[in-house]
C-alpha cells in the first residue's frame, strides 16, 4: 500500500519500537506436514506390502483384509523361488549388466559432454540437436533395428547386447554438457593448457574429479534404469540363465498357477540393491541436480 504522496506505508511501531508484521495462521505448518506425511505413507505402502507379502503364502496374500504384518513363510517362498528359477544367477546377471551400463555411461557421457561444452567444432549445434532429438523418440521404435544389429553381430543371448547399445545415453550427454558448461570455468582449462597438460590429461586429472556430483546423479539414474529394464532383455535374451531379474520374475507368472509369495520374495530381493544405492547417493543426487542452477 502507498500513501497519498506516493510513498510506501511502513508498519506501525509497537511500544518496544519494533514494527508489527502480519502473522501467519498457526495451523498452516501442521496442515502442510500432515499432507507430506500422508503422501509419504501412500508412496511407501507398495514397498512395505511387497516385503510383507514376501513372507506370506499364496492363500494369505489374497485374504480379506490382506495381512498387515510379516508372516512365517519367507523360507518356503525363497526355496520355491530357487526351484522355479536360477534366481541367484539372474541376480548376478542383473548386477553385471547394470554395473557395466553405468560404468560405460559415466565414461562416455562425460567425454561427450566435455567435448560439447569446451570445444568448438563444425556441426556442433547440429550434432547436439540430434542428441536432444533422440530423447524424444519412443523406446519401442528402435526395438526391431536393435534386434537386427545384435543378430548381425552374433550377440543374441549375450549380456553385451544389453550394455553396449546403452553405453552412451542422450540424457547423460545432456546432463554432463550442462554441468560442465556451468560448473567448470574455462580459465581453469586454459591454465592447464599453458602448464603443458594434454587434452586427455586435462579431462582425466582436472575436469573429471570436479564432476563428482553430476557423475553420482547420472550413475544412480543409469543404474536404476538398467536394473528395471524389461524390454531389451525380452528382445535379445533366449535362455533362462541369461535372464535379468525383471524378465525372470515375469516368467514365473502363469494364468492359473502363479506362486505369488515366491514372486513377491523375488521382487523384494530385487529392490534391495536399489534401496542401498539410493541411500548412499541420495545427497549426491540432489547436489548434482541443483548444482549450477544458480550462478553467483
Amino acid at each position: 500500500m502507498a500513501r497519498a504522496d506516493g510513498l510506501p506505508m511502513r508498519p506501525a511501531p509497537t511500544r518496544d519500537g519494533r514494527a508489527t508484521r502480519a502473522r501467519r495462521p498457526a495451523g498452516r505448518p501442521w496442515l502442510a506436514w500432515g499432507l507430506v506425511i500422508v503422501g509419504a505413507l501412500v508412496l511407501v505402502s507398495p514397498l512395505y506390502f511387497t516385503f510383507v507379502f514376501a513372507t506370506q503364502n499364496r492363500a494369505a496374500i489374497f485374504d480379506t483384509p490382506p495381512p498387515l504384518w510379516f508372516g512365517d513363510a519367507a523360507g518356503s517362498n525363497l526355496r520355491l523361488l530357487q526351484e522355479r528359477l536360477p534366481f541367484w544367477r539372474n541376480l548376478g546377471m542383473s548386477l553385471y549388466v547394470a554395473s557395466m551400463t553405468t560404468a560405460l555411461n559415466l565414461l562416455l557421457c562425460s567425454l561427450a559432454g566435455y567435448a560439447f561444452a569446451i570445444y568448438e567444432f563444425r556441426f556442433k549445434r547440429a550434432l547436439f540437436a540430434i542428441v536432444l532429438g533422440s530423447m524424444m523418440l519412443p523406446a519401442f521404435l528402435h526395438m526391431i533395428p536393435s534386434f537386427m544389429v545384435m543378430d548381425a553381430l552374433g550377440w543374441i543371448d549375450e549380456p553385451r547386447a544389453l550394455y553396449v547399445p546403452a553405453a552412451a545415453s542422450a540424457l547423460g550427454i545432456f546432463l554432463m554438457r550442462q554441468y560442465i558448461g556451468s560448473a567448470i570455468p574455462p580459465d581453469l582449462i586454459d591454465a592447464a593448457r599453458i602448464d603443458g597438460c594434454g587434452e586427455f590429461r586435462i579431462f582425466w586429472s582436472i575436469v573429471l574429479p570436479l564432476l563428482t556430483p553430476a557423475l553420482g546423479t547420472l550413475g544412480l539414474i543409469t543404474f536404476i534404469a538398467s536394473w528395471n529394464n524389461f524390454v531389451a532383455p525380452l528382445v535379445v535374451m533366449r535362455s533362462a540363465e541369461h535372464y535379468t531379474l525383471p524378465l525372470a520374475l515375469r516368467s514365473m507368472q502363469a494364468p492359473n498357477n502363479t506362486e505369488w509369495g515366491a514372486l513377491m520374495m523375488g521382487s523384494a530381493i530385487a529392490m534391495l540393491p536399489l534401496l542401498v544405492a539410493y541411500l548412499f547417493s541420495a545427497r549426491r543426487l540432489v547436489a548434482g541436480l541443483t548444482s549450477g542452477a544458480v550462478r553467483g
